[in-house]
């Protein structure tokens, strides 16, 4: 996974990578020509990204700014016992628990601060972690509408074990509970709300993985 130390371009040809997008297809996700992507990774022209497009790709791709050279998302106010908190960035996009939604590149709309260490109790990446809202009942009861999820970018493909994924599936973003089907590079991804479809048997590269949900928050109705 990218770390901020990383140069941004070296970071973003590894997240497009690791998620299967070629250059052209992210090119045409933010509105450039399908040479954009490219000649700024292999040629460093342009030199940086424009703030818009850096935005719209680290919406597209789930991942804080700084990855691609944004400004790191850390708090300056401090807890007590002097260690700052962690500013999660919460982008503009819903992750359907119904039947996906396609998505243009919503840019970030705010932040939510995290104790550090509880993140690190959770086995999250703090340095890849987003808020995305779930959209639709699909997941219910596990996830509801309006439900906020916080999604660990670092824990996607490479990682791959049971549980809940914010995932790409038909060029829609889903959230959905992920289970290793039998044979290799076969999975399953269900609805944990039976009266919508799962997919019992699917190739691997049949989707593209987000990141794991490592929790969720919602309001009290």
């Amino acid at each position: 996974m990218a770390d901020f130390g990383d140069d941004p371009r070296a970071a973003l040809d590894r997240l497009l990578t690791e998620r299967g997008v070629d250059y052209a297809q992210l090119s045409a996700r933010i509105g450039r020509n399908p040479a954009y992507i490219q000649q700024y990774i292999k040629r460093g022209s342009p030199r940086r990204l424009a703030e818009e497009d850096r935005a719209r790709i680290a919406a597209y791709l789930g991942v804080p700014e700084a990855m691609l050279g944004g400004p790191a998302r850390v708090a300056a106010a401090a807890r007590p016992g002097g260690a700052a908190m962690v500013l999660v960035p919460k982008l503009a996009i819903g992750a359907s628990a119904g039947a996906g939604r396609t998505v243009d590149g919503e840019p970030v709309e705010g932040a939510v601060a995290f104790d550090p260490k509880w993140l690190r109790e959770l086995g999250a990446d703090a340095r890849a972690l987003s808020i995305i809202r779930v959209e639709g009942d699909s997941m219910a009861p596990t996830l509801n509408d309006g439900d906020d999820i916080l999604v660990d970018g670092g824990d996607a493909a490479a990682r791959l074990r049971d549980g809940i994924y914010v995932l790409r599936m038909d060029d829609a973003l889903m959230v959905k509970r992920i289970a290793r089907a039998p044979g290799p590079g076969r999975i399953a991804v269900i609805s944990d709300n039976a009266q919508y479809r799962s997919w019992d048997d699917l190739r691997m590269n049949a989707v593209q993985l987000v990141g794991r949900v490592v929790w969720t928050g919602r309001r009290v109705r």
